[in-house]
């Protein structure tokens, strides 16, 4: 049987924390949303003022992130394009936001932020994954 990483829950609390870091510097109330690389959620955590619309959301970005092995922007931009094809795959949502976690080039899940403009999003989310590439 081959090894693989994996995304552990104290793996998705310092992805959680260095991204609602960036929120709090900003101001930004956001939801933020751990998946595994099932798209299961793992940890989930929402600024005590921030919409409960944006828990689902968060929760599909990332699970979109990890099902396409992709940044949801990559399908908010093709949607900008005319490509609207990516308003209708099932579990895409075509924001920015939603990124995949990888561990030495394997995705091992999924993270996702909602709450706040959908470029700010992926301003968090970047903090976020800049954990797992800090330790590369």
């Amino acid at each position: 049987m081959a090894d693989k990483p994996i995304l552990t829950l104290e793996d998705a609390k310092r992805i959680a924390t260095a991204a609602q870091a960036e929120a709090q510097r900003n101001d930004w109330r956001v939801v933020i949303a751990v998946v595994d690389d099932g798209g299961h959620l793992l940890y989930l955590q929402r600024s005590h003022d921030t919409q409960f619309g944006s828990v689902e959301i968060a929760i599909q970005k990332a699970h979109a992130a990890v099902a396409f092995q992709r940044p949801t922007k990559a399908s908010e931009d093709a949607v900008q394009s005319g490509r609207l094809i990516h308003l209708v795959l099932p579990g895409m949502i075509p924001a920015e936001g939603g990124v995949p976690l990888q561990i030495d080039g394997v995705v091992v899940g999924g993270l996702g932020i909602s709450g706040v403009r959908s470029f700010q999003d992926g301003q968090i989310a970047a903090a976020g994954v800049a954990v797992l590439t800090d330790e590369d």
